[in-house]
């Protein structure tokens, strides 16, 4: 009789174990330092595991390209990518696709920045002076650290950075760009004007040492982007709760991490104007 017990409780841990679903993974762009984004995440985890009513985890990673990985390979099932990654990963996953952005991204903007010793001025073009002097993108992946800039680069002076400026770097996030940029290190940069305004807002920027000199076009940028295979792997109707989720996400707190002040729905066909531009500079085959 005893065996008999034993036996069922061992199959209905068994059967607990494989009806159980799996942990729902989440990663983002490291657009900021690391402990900024490990702050930000945490905390949308511990809102979306409340909501979903499934463990949700968020994994920090090293690189663009690494988010664009691991959702290829579904090491993550949600991404908040930029306008580039987002491209770059959803080609790479057949059925995914964006499904929010923040009421700010599809008119979101590149501030170029640059050292006050440079006397140059705040201006609506390019100017001139940019020629000769050292310059840092932020990622290579990004899309308002360096797609976007290399563009506009490209469309004012008809030549690549390489051959506009003495000195190309890549600082690997925006946060970097402006100390690199306020210490000197590079002249000139361009980043994310969202980092920019909350760096400053937040006094950890020194505008006597550097200014913001020009302000790019407005163009679709970040999102989330899910894969396609969510309700198969967490049950029907998951992927329109996340949704919702993520659309109702309207916690100051949270909201102001980010910075957004809320989220509307995307499209993968929101982000074309980004494919072409990535076509167009051959970031993108």
């Amino acid at each position: 009789m005893l065996r008999i017990l034993i036996r069922g409780l061992f199959l209905m841990l068994l059967a607990g174990a494989v009806n159980a679903a799996p942990v729902f993974v989440f990663t983002a762009i490291p657009d900021q330092d690391e402990t900024q984004l490990k702050q930000r995440f945490q905390k949308v985890a511990d809102y979306l595991q409340q909501e979903l009513k499934t463990e949700v985890r968020f994994i920090p990673v090293k690189s663009y390209a690494a988010s664009i990985t691991a959702f290829r390979n579904n090491q993550v099932q949600l991404a908040w990518f930029g306008g580039l990654s987002g491209v770059q990963a959803r080609e790479l996953v057949p059925g995914s696709r964006a499904v929010a952005q923040g009421v700010e991204d599809p008119e979101f903007k590149s501030f170029f920045i640059a050292n006050t010793s440079t006397g140059i001025s705040p201006s609506d073009h390019l100017p001139e002076s940019l020629r000769g002097l050292t310059f840092t993108f932020g990622s290579k992946g990004s899309t308002s650290g360096r797609l976007m800039p290399e563009y506009n680069l490209r469309e004012q002076f008809g030549i690549s950075p390489d051959e506009l400026f003495s000195r190309v770097g890549f600082s690997g996030n925006h946060s970097r760009t402006i100390a690199l940029v306020e210490s000197g290190a590079y002249q000139v940069g361009a980043l994310n004007y969202k980092v920019w305004e909350t760096a400053v807002a937040e006094g950890k920027v020194d505008t006597s040492k550097v200014q913001v000199i020009w302000e790019t076009p407005t163009y679709p940028d970040y999102q989330w982007s899910v894969r396609g295979d969510l309700d198969a792997v967490y049950g029907d109707g998951f992927t329109a709760r996340l949704e919702k989720a993520l659309l109702e996400m309207n916690d100051p707190e949270l909201l102001n991490s980010f910075p957004r002040s809320g989220f509307i729905p995307a499209s993968n066909d929101d982000f074309e104007p980004v494919r072409k531009v990535a076509k167009q500079v051959g970031l993108l085959d």
